[in-house]
């Protein structure tokens, strides 16, 4: 969904040609990685991070335009809404220093970003759900104009059949909505991760990233309210979940942004091929690039937001790669704090991903994604079961299992050791105080009641640099 679009009307030789350029691209990307064509050599990591633009009052600010037209750089890019920008971090050879280079690029881009929304009047945060959100903020008076997103949100209501988006959450309130366009979905802002492994390792990444998600949406949530309402520790996940559904009678479940459907086997290519079956398409823009640039999988794989979603991508010289969106985490709290679960997250895999005998056969994949359901409901709070089938505190299980683990793989993967102490003590922190951002901002309105001293002591603490598990109420 992040390439360009050149129309949002489609007719039905449109999908019939886009169906069979999809079934051609998914049959040659099965061919290309029997034969060896996708990178087996290259480790990388990479993000991508949604950010808001606010106003002087701690209202959001759409004024993306006017920010980005400040900042004539490629690692900013406007969003699905006027208010938020994505400020993308260079691939770094997931090696050494690479978490460092990560960060030092991330806080050179991010004090633009303030100083861009400053001109226009305005700052930038990342923060998961914004307190300060009204329900009207999201409509389509607020989308960016960009043909992309008007097709987006096209083809979903016509996949509905014009019938509304309804939005039911339950957590500690409850929150019964309906909304007409896909505009709900502009509330759930994160920090994506990449991983970039060897094809030949890619299954058993991928399967690694599924178990995780549970702990790592736990450590990291930090979207507990929504249009004034205590929800989901990460109310982010029921949220974008439900803001593109396109029920129909051939797919009644209808979801295109879920946990998935199962671990994927030796072959990765089958994630592809269950797009191509069990999805239909949404966007049948139909492209005269080669079978092996991918051009219609990708774009098709780009409108299914699996909370793990599998990438093709082009490294220097044109070589393909597959590598693994991690789409679990919110944005926020503080800068440092994303790249010390990036680094979790890179750790936790290489370590999962390199167990003798693989841990997907020990944890039904049912039990997998149970536990992260639970895990973005209750947060640290939360008990799942994991490998030994033993039900556990998740606190527990970071502390004495995960956190060691992820130390472990980092330090296989061979990254700096004093970066490897600096961001696992960041996390070290946040298990031991048991404050992590949805449980800072809980403390915080349950002392004060107010969405917006909360909004403005968040991004006084998120200036400050200093990790969310020192941050006082």
């Amino acid at each position: 969904m992040g390439q360009n679009i050149t129309s949002t009307q489609f007719t039905a030789d449109d999908r019939r040609r886009f169906e069979a350029r999809l079934e051609a691209e998914t049959l040659q990307a099965r061919q290309a990685l029997a034969e060896g064509a996708f990178d087996e050599r290259t480790r990388c990591a990479g993000f991508e991070l949604e950010a808001w633009l606010l106003d002087h009052n701690a209202y959001p600010l759409p004024a993306n335009d006017r920010v980005l037209a400040r900042l004539p750089e490629a690692l900013v890019v406007p969003e699905l809404s006027t208010f938020n920008i994505e400020v993308n971090g260079s691939p770094q050879v997931l090696q050494a220093r690479a978490l460092w280079k990560l960060e030092v690029e991330l806080q050179a881009t991010w004090r633009r970003c303030q100083a861009a929304a400053h001109e226009e009047g305005g700052t930038v945060v990342a923060i998961g759900t914004l307190p300060t959100l009204r329900e009207s903020d999201l409509s389509l008076a607020h989308m960016t104009p960009s043909l992309r997103y008007q097709a987006l949100n096209e083809q979903v209501l016509r996949a509905r059949k014009g019938r509304p988006l309804r939005f039911d959450i339950e957590g500690r309130e409850h929150l019964r909505t309906q909304h007409t366009d896909v505009m709900l979905e502009a509330g759930t802002t994160s920090f994506q991760v990449h991983l970039q492994v060897p094809a030949s390792e890619v299954a058993r990444h991928l399967n690694a990233s599924m178990l995780l998600s549970a702990p790592l949406v736990a450590l990291s949530a930090n979207s507990p309210f929504l249009f004034g309402r205590s929800l989901w520790a990460e109310t982010r996940i029921p949220l974008f979940e439900q803001a593109v559904d396109c029920g129909s009678d051939r797919h009644p479940e209808g979801r295109r942004v879920t946990f998935g459907h199962g671990y994927v086997g030796a072959d990765p290519v089958d994630v592809f091929a269950d797009n191509l079956v069990r999805y239909p398409v949404l966007l049948p823009l139909c492209s005269d690039e080669p079978v092996d640039r991918y051009p219609h999988l990708r774009l098709h794989n780009g409108t299914i937001w699996r909370w793990n979603r599998l990438l093709v991508g082009f490294g220097v010289g044109g070589r393909p790669h597959l590598r693994i969106e991690q789409r679990v985490m919110p944005a926020g709290p503080s800068l440092v704090d994303m790249v010390a679960q990036a680094a979790f997250y890179y750790g936790l895999a290489h370590s999962l991903a390199h167990e003798p005998e693989p841990p997907e056969a020990r944890l039904p994949f049912v039990q997998a994604r149970d536990n992260f359901y639970r895990a973005a409901r209750d947060g640290l709070d939360a008990r799942i079961t994991w490998l030994d089938g033993r039900s556990v505190s998740m606190t527990d299980l970071l502390e004495h299992q995960l956190l060691p683990m992820a130390r472990d793989g980092l330090r296989r993967l061979e990254i700096d050791d004093q970066d490897i102490d600096r961001y696992m003590a960041v996390l070290e922190g946040r298990v031991r105080t048991r404050q992590n951002g949805a449980a800072w901002q809980r403390a915080h309105h349950a002392r004060h009641g107010d969405f917006f001293r909360l909004t403005a002591d968040y991004l006084e603490h998120q200036r400050s640099g200093r990790p969310v598990h020192e941050w006082t109420v």
